[in-house]
């Protein structure tokens, strides 16, 4: 296991990036412009076009997380086992852009589900590898600024596919308030081309790095990867439960007036956000430490939270949503670097599995319950639409809290 100390590494520069990094960054640059195009607009879509409620839309986006939780692990479990990353990655891309075209022909919640479903089978099977061979490719001295980066990469092709996205609502319905199918369409039809590309360029670009291959078979032991991993992993489970699907952020812009091409507007410039910060924050946690970015992060997110909960005009959503990147671009990189720094090298695969399971695992209730809360327990209480928000933004703080106190406490044991 890896500690940080107090001395402070000099700055890292992008360009010190090894070919790996660069070629996972494209990859998830092309399949984040074909993704988020289409992702962002499906709750509009289930919404406006097929008439289904919030709590619904909370069932399938929790259905399709909880979906790729145990590929996850498993694919993380057998990168270890065959010591390679690469092809597994591949093969999750892979079947992600073929199930994208099945999005066209949707006409009804349960198409929608099962297309979703697939889409995450293949973000399930390429994760944990994907982020392992990052990992592998890299120095701990670069691993801040190395997955930031990626998010940044990742981040830049959401805000163009957002962006072609609002400029197909733009020529084809202006500023009306729900979405129409032939827009969605229209959008799904043009996200088949980065899909593709988003393949080809980890195919060519990238190779495995040779690591110490497993030959027996590794039990799954979260006591292997050592209790500050575990800390960790209980800490981000509690953030995670408020952290349900932004497709209800999207939906209480909505709610709030907000048109669709504003909506998609607001999202380029959320994303503008995400990846101008990302990679510095990725190398500055290089050089301080990640706990107090992710501490920075989540503090941000309940303020936002509580700011989506309070919000009474479009345009304060519209503002609060562009600052929410800022959550983004300071925890997220950050805390796939941490993850690496928690665990032996020869169990990063199992470890990235983990992680991505337990969030993705959590992403069922907790979409479940901001559904719940917006449509049930809100209206009973008063709150409506802000409850979900209340409840995100209390269990950041308390998660906050805990990263802290408690965390630096058992890293130093």
């Amino acid at each position: 296991m890896e500690e940080e100390t107090n001395q402070t590494p000099q700055k890292a520069h992008i360009r010190d990036l090894p070919r790996n990094v660069w070629a996972v960054g494209f990859t998830s640059f092309f399949m984040d412009v074909s993704s988020e195009m289409v992702i962002n607009i499906l709750p509009l879509f289930l919404a406006n076009v097929l008439g289904v409620q919030t709590a619904v839309i909370g069932l399938i986006e929790g259905i399709a997380e909880t979906t790729a939780s145990v590929l996850k692990l498993f694919s993380g479990w057998l990168s270890d086992k065959l010591g390679g990353r690469k092809w597994l990655a591949v093969l999750g891309y892979g079947l992600s852009a073929l199930a994208k075209p099945f999005f066209y022909i949707a006409n009804s919640w349960g198409l929608v589900a099962g297309v979703r479903w697939a889409d995450r089978i293949g973000k399930g099977i390429r994760t944990a590898p994907r982020d392992a061979l990052v990992a592998d490719s890299v120095t701990k001295e670069t691993r801040g600024l190395a997955f930031g980066f990626h998010r940044a990469m990742d981040t830049a092709g959401a805000m163009i596919g957002i962006a072609i996205a609002a400029l197909v609502i733009w020529l084809g319905q202006k500023n009306s308030l729900d979405l129409s199918q032939k827009s969605f369409q229209t959008i799904v039809l043009i996200s088949l081309l980065p899909a593709v590309l988003a393949v080809l360029s980890l195919m060519i670009g990238a190779k495995d790095v040779a690591v110490e291959k497993k030959r027996d078979l590794p039990k799954f032991s979260l006591r292997s990867m050592g209790k500050p991993y575990i800390v960790f992993l209980i800490i981000v489970s509690i953030f995670t439960l408020g952290n349900s699907s932004d497709a209800f952020l999207t939906l209480r812009a909505q709610n709030l007036g907000i048109s669709v091409l504003g909506i998609l507007i607001m999202l380029v410039m959320f994303n503008l956000i995400y990846t101008l910060i990302s990679t510095p924050a990725g190398s500055l946690s290089d050089r301080i430490g990640r706990h107090r970015l992710i501490i920075g992060g989540w503090l941000v997110y309940a303020v936002i939270y509580f700011g989506f909960a309070l919000a009474s005009k479009g345009w304060q959503i519209w503002l609060l949503y562009v600052v929410y990147g800022l959550y983004y671009g300071m925890a997220y990189g950050t805390a796939n670097a941490m993850v690496a720094d928690l665990v032996p090298d020869d169990l990063r695969g199992t470890a990235y599995g983990t992680y991505n399971a337990v969030i993705g695992l959590l992403a069922f209730p907790a979409s479940l319950i901001a559904g719940i809360l917006w449509q049930g327990v809100g209206s009973w209480g008063g709150l409506g639409a802000s409850a979900p928000f209340y409840f995100g933004g209390a269990l950041a703080l308390i998660a906050a809290l805990l990263m802290a106190f408690w965390m630096p406490k058992v890293q130093n044991q």
